[in-house]
């Protein structure tokens, strides 16, 4: 599997950020997105989720490596890089991949960064994995009042957030089924090549949509909008399926 790693080098000394740095340039699966003298720094870029691995210095003013990897988003990885020999244990406690100590030679640094690129392997097949396993499932199960009710979800036709309660509507009856639930839920149990959200309050199930005309999803008498938050990824999704083009020959959408 070819995977490219985006890492920043996070350390308030100069020389050794020149030479992590120096070390990520030559590594073909690692991609630099920046360099940074202090943890503070490197915060807005890596909680936005820019960031795959941070080479993290410990012994830092302000915010320190240890307190800074307490907050790194989920699917974020750390390899601590420090003169200090005493923190390396606390530091696999922070989920570090790996513990470099200074000076860091190439091939410690290399062997260092091919367990961050297995971990990510890893990580990847098990995400996949995971999204082939909704994107075979043909029913889900939900808690509506006091009963247990099966959906098929070849006759969802869309759902409705309403606060703490979705709604479900069906293809085969006019009956609606309501479970408390919020949408985030919902739309992390169901099989993303069929069904997309377009709005904060309604997930569509794609393959039942018929018409769509004026940044609205046409159900029968139901019109469903598409909100500016989500129209990007739905125009995604239909330029995908397009089988027309404008006059200069290519496949626009605007929604």
């Amino acid at each position: 599997m070819d995977l490219t790693i985006k890492c920043c080098v996070v350390d308030d000394e100069p020389l050794a950020r020149e030479l992590i740095t120096g070390f990520v340039n030559k590594t073909p699966f690692l991609e630099l997105e920046n360099v940074y003298s202090s943890a503070s720094e490197a915060i807005k870029s890596i909680i936005s989720g820019k960031v795959d691995l941070v080479f993290l210095d410990i012994k830092m003013p302000e915010l320190n490596g240890m307190e800074f990897a307490n907050i790194l988003p989920k699917n974020c990885r750390a390899i601590f890089i420090t003169a200090f020999e005493q923190y390396a244990i606390e530091g696999f406690r922070h989920n570090a991949i790996d513990y470099l100590l200074k000076p860091v030679s190439y091939e410690e640094f290399l062997s260092a960064a091919n367990k961050a690129y297995q971990w990510f392997v890893m990580n990847k097949k098990s995400q996949i994995a995971d999204v082939n396993q909704l994107n075979n499932r043909n029913y889900i199960i939900v808690k509506s009042e006091y009963k247990l009710v099966q959906i098929d979800l070849s006759k969802l036709i869309y759902i409705e957030g309403l606060k703490d309660y979705i709604k479900f509507y069906l293809d085969d009856t006019p009956n609606t089924v309501m479970s408390l639930m919020n949408m985030k839920t919902i739309e992390q149990n169901l099989p993303p090549d069929k069904f997309i959200r377009v709005h904060s309050s309604y997930i569509v199930n794609v393959t039942k949509i018929k018409t769509i005309e004026r940044n609205r999803i046409v159900f029968g008498s139901k019109y469903i909008p598409i909100s500016e938050t989500y129209k990007k990824s739905f125009a995604t999704y239909l330029q995908n399926h397009l089988v027309f083009t404008d006059r200069s020959g290519n496949k626009e959408i605007t929604l």
